[in-house]
């Protein structure tokens, strides 16, 4: 039960931090919230948080065939060596920036909001693999096992974890706007640190194997 906690904790913050940079989901999550109403903001991050929840469904299948294929893994790694390295130099570059980013809005259909979050949600191709990582990384760490229970708090986690930052955006954006910009730079150099650890522990892996 201890693990469960763990994986819990570690998931839903995972999950948080990388919805925290103002973004094509939050932002529009705010936005249906100012133009319509807050309540029609909350049904549009359920649509969200409900569309992240099958993509963590789909990351954990995904992790587990590669667990049972350690060539695959062996393969992946030296990839993702690239790909953290990459993704930390992209996220403390962007925290150094002070230029301010120009978010894209997409214009809410009024007859479904829940639907347009999970349309919106759909097409962010990076939450798999995302999720698909850190599920490897938990599996390896020993607070994830391929077992129901497990993968349901997992699932869970990266919903509620996702659902938690868009909830602050409905309700709060319109009074932390003019704090965007160090808000988004506090995100982007965590978000950097954490490609930062996982780059190096990747190292670590590919080189003790």
């Amino acid at each position: 039960m201890q693990h469960l906690l763990i994986l819990y904790f570690a998931t839903f913050s995972a999950a948080f931090m990388a919805t925290v940079p103002p973004g094509l989901l939050n932002v529009n999550a705010a936005k249906t919230s100012v133009e319509k109403n807050k309540l029609n903001g909350i049904v549009f991050s359920l649509g969200v948080s409900t569309m992240i929840m099958l993509q963590a469904i789909v990351a954990v299948f995904i992790s587990k065939f590669l667990h049972k294929n350690p060539d695959v893994v062996a393969i992946l790694l030296k990839i993702a060596i690239i790909v953290f390295a990459a993704l930390a130099v992209y996220f403390f570059m962007a925290a150094r920036s002070n230029k301010k980013k120009k978010i894209k809005e997409i214009k809410i259909s009024k007859r479904s909001s829940y639907f347009k979050g999970v349309f919106l949600a759909a097409v962010n191709l990076l939450t798999i693999p995302y999720y698909s990582g850190l599920n490897i990384m938990w599996n390896a760490s020993g607070w994830i096992k391929f077992q129901v229970l497990d993968i349901v708090t997992f699932v869970l986690a990266a919903g509620t974890g996702t659902f938690s930052v868009l909830y602050l955006y409905v309700f709060y954006f319109d009074k932390l706007e003019h704090k965007t910009q160090k808000f988004a730079k506090n995100a982007n150099y965590i978000l950097g640190f954490l490609m930062l650890v996982l780059l190096i522990i990747t190292i670590v892996r590919v080189y003790n194997t």
